[in-house]
């Protein structure tokens, strides 16, 4: 059975516990999906706001638990593109903190909890979505675009076993959260604890605030997750010289760590005692594809690893070979179960059924050495990750041009995206912008100023003329 069918077996055990010393166990879950089930019929639509709480974990658990169908969004997330999700997909209930007033309106509260509400929204159910779809995440890290991945009750299930599974996980662990709960390695994090019966640290805390660090010790957490902006922080607070004696293990993805933040881990992971494993995810995936086992961290520098169990990787050639051989770059394609259902871009969409088959194009660059681990060298598309967010570089642009009135290019490299435009004077405007529309820190943008933007005869953007701008 699933992680989130039987709550019961787990029983008295804590399931979380949050900074305010707030509590609840596995067997208080199983009652509050009880409830929740009383007053939402199953394979209902939910548009759910996130955050780093108890009744927000509660609530998407028992969404999962009753085969209602969340997508899960940051509480945060920006006004405009909020609206143009509603508009599109009309979801039957909002399940949201109370203080989000202007999306609760005159609409009726159905149920609440802890400060959250299942609120009743004007959309009626149009016809039911596809049996196995379980989950809406979105993907290009909220930058404007209404398109969702479709996760499958499987693939949850699955991934949530493969992670469990390669980490070790059992049920003294007691991981805290570092990263947003609508971000699809923050999820994968609570979904492999869950699935383990662990006890998470629910905070909203910062990773430099003093009372993060207060709560980790308090309760002997034994991991967390980070993504390469994590762990710039953390040494910024000089993490790595504090004495943390019930940490165990520190997993890393959602990007590439500079060369000599990935040796300042690894060297203190080996020296400390600590366990430190990279791993390589994607939305598309569920959330992980491949991990670097901790007793190779050193050895296979910046390597993204092994395949999941379960999971297979391979390269394929421009013709569409598989390639055999070892140190050849090729496409990275990865098989599992794991392997999402498709995407949504409109309300029909959620109908569909499986579109991909097991089997998903990276878009990655990548080679295999002769042991069989995985180094990504390029990408095929126009994609960065920034602090932890996958982002459409094209999407970039569009939010350029609609807030001003410039023509503009945007290219960058695994920390920073770089956007050109005509106009001097707005280069700051520009920056705050983005960093508003897409919720990342604004120092993964940065402006810079060119005469114009350099375009081939076909008016297409030359972007390698661009490339030597980045520094």
């Amino acid at each position: 059975m699933s992680f989130y069918g039987d709550f019961l077996k787990y029983g008295d055990r804590k399931l979380a516990i949050d900074d305010r010393g707030f509590s609840v166990t596995y067997k208080d879950l199983a009652v509050l999906a009880e409830e929740i089930s009383k007053v939402m019929p199953e394979r209902s639509l939910i548009m759910q706001f996130c955050s780093n709480t108890i009744p927000s974990l509660c609530g998407y658990l028992s969404f999962l638990h009753n085969r209602s169908v969340p997508v899960m969004l940051d509480k945060k997330i920006d006004t405009a593109l909020a609206d143009r999700l509603i508009s599109i997909y009309k979801p039957e209930y909002f399940y949201l903190p109370e203080t989000l007033t202007d999306r609760i309106g005159d609409r009726e509260v159905v149920f609440s909890y802890e400060g959250y509400v299942l609120v009743k929204t004007e959309f009626q159910r149009e016809e039911e979505l596809f049996e196995e779809l379980g989950l809406l995440l979105t993907t290009s890290g909220s930058v404007g675009s209404p398109k969702l991945v479709r996760q499958s009750y499987k693939n949850i299930s699955c991934n949530a076993d493969s992670i469990a599974e390669f980490l070790k996980l059992d049920e003294n662990e007691k991981p805290i959260t570092t990263l947003p709960m609508n971000y699809t390695y923050g999820l994968s994090i609570l979904n492999s604890h869950v699935n383990v019966g662990a006890t998470i640290m629910m905070t909203e805390n910062s990773v430099v605030s003093k009372a993060f660090w207060d709560f980790f010790k308090r309760e002997g957490v034994t991991s967390f997750g980070g993504v390469p902006f994590t762990y710039e922080m953390l040494k910024k607070i000089r993490f790595f010289k504090m004495d943390l004696p019930s940490l165990k293990t520190m997993t890393q993805s959602g990007g590439k760590l500079s060369p000599e933040m990935y040796d300042e881990i690894a060297e203190y992971a080996e020296r400390v005692g600590k366990k430190f494993v990279p791993m390589y995810g994607l939305t598309e995936a569920t959330a992980r594809v491949a991990y670097m086992p901790a007793e190779k961290a050193r050895e296979k520098k910046l390597s993204v690893g092994l395949p999941i169990p379960g999971g297979k990787l391979l390269l394929i050639d421009t013709e569409g070979n598989e390639i055999e051989g070892s140190e050849i770059a090729g496409e990275m394609i990865y098989e599992g179960p794991n392997v999402t259902l498709g995407y949504a871009e409109e309300k029909a969409h959620l109908y569909l059924g499986d579109e991909r088959h097991g089997r998903l194009e990276t878009g990655d660059i990548a080679k295999r050495d002769d042991e069989g681990f995985y180094y990504i060298v390029g990408r095929k598309k126009r994609f960065l990750k920034l602090y932890g967010n996958r982002v459409n570089l094209d999407e970039i642009e569009r939010i350029v041009k609609t807030g001003f009135p410039v023509d503009c290019a945007a290219v960058g490299t695994d920390k920073l995206c770089i956007c050109y435009v005509t106009d001097e004077s707005i280069l700051f405007d520009v920056e705050a912008h983005l960093a508003k529309k897409t919720n990342i820190n604004a120092r993964a943008f940065k402006a810079v100023y060119i005469p114009e933007v350099p375009k081939n005869e076909s008016g297409k953007t030359m972007y390698s003329k661009l490339a030597n701008t980045v520094e």
